[in-house]
């Protein structure tokens, strides 16, 4: 029953918002995309509240959106962790861990939207919003992101520039935005009008096209050095992107592996995360 409702109900919203457009194509975008960026799950879940209590530090404003902060101290370099879609800092517990033994000071955030942060959507460029004040205030020298995470990340400092960041470190992160679009009007059905109408929202928002958003494109001028791991097999985001992303991003080092999957939390990838910082 339930493999049928998640069947029909996308369906039924691309109905309604096709449907919609017919009548008004700017309302039906605006909710559309609102659809889009709205994550299902991601808030704190009870089994993640002990760990995640004890490392509260504060709440930082970020356009006007409540943004927890976590801070794990340490003695050595700040490290700040970014955690991907419908996720949030408790999925960084097992590489805490292992920083917090090499005396690492560790800051997280959870994303708009997710954990204890306020907002009820998430786009990358809201994650970059709220990665900026959280940089300024605690200035780390590396940053460390999974998945859109680190999409939002290669954005905010393509966007900031000097920033004091030394090294970056993605993990599982998609290069191109258009994908996830094309995605999301395959699952409801979507017809080009719509289509279209959600593309002209897009930049009436964002002041610049879907295609546009581009990390692949990003990094072509980044002087700070960079880790890229993927899985040869990640079925969330394809290892082309990162592999989009290394050939433009000139100080980069690319790491497959295979049969990790997305999540990427084997103690070979925390290894290869601490060796390339020690370095």
């Amino acid at each position: 029953m339930k493999k049928t409702l998640n069947k029909i109900l996308p369906k039924a919203y691309g109905l309604y918002f096709n449907s919609l457009a017919i009548f008004s194509r700017k309302k039906a975008a605006e909710k559309a995309f609102l659809l889009f960026c709205t994550p299902r799950k991601g808030r704190v879940k009870p089994h993640q509240k002990s760990f995640l209590d004890a490392a509260k530090s504060e709440t930082i404003k970020a356009e006007g959106v409540n943004i927890q902060i976590y801070n794990w101290k340490g003695n050595k370099d700040t490290i700040l962790l970014l955690h991907g879609w419908e996720s949030n800092s408790f999925r960084w517990k097992n590489l805490i861990s292992i920083l917090t033994k090499e005396d690492y000071n560790i800051i997280a955030l959870d994303a708009p939207g997710h954990g204890y942060s306020g907002s009820k959507t998430f786009t990358a460029v809201m994650y970059s919003e709220a990665i900026k004040p959280v940089v300024e205030k605690y200035k780390p020298k590396h940053i460390l992101a999974h998945s859109i995470g680190g999409m939002s990340a290669i954005y905010y400092h393509h966007n900031v520039g000097d920033n004091g960041v030394e090294k970056i470190i993605t993990l599982g992160s998609p290069s191109e935005f258009l994908p996830f679009i094309t995605s999301y009007k395959e699952i409801l059905g979507l017809n080009e009008n719509i289509m279209k109408a959600i593309g002209e929202h897009f930049f009436r928002l964002f002041g610049f096209k879907m295609h546009e958003f581009s990390t692949a494109k990003f990094v072509e001028n980044f002087d700070t050095a960079g880790l890229l791991i993927h899985d040869k097999f990640d079925k969330v985001t394809p290892v082309s992107g990162s592999e989009k992303v290394h050939e433009n991003w000139k100080k980069s080092e690319l790491v497959k592996t295979e049969g990790f999957g997305h999540s990427l939390h084997q103690d070979e990838v925390s290894k290869k995360v601490l060796a390339f910082l020690k370095s």
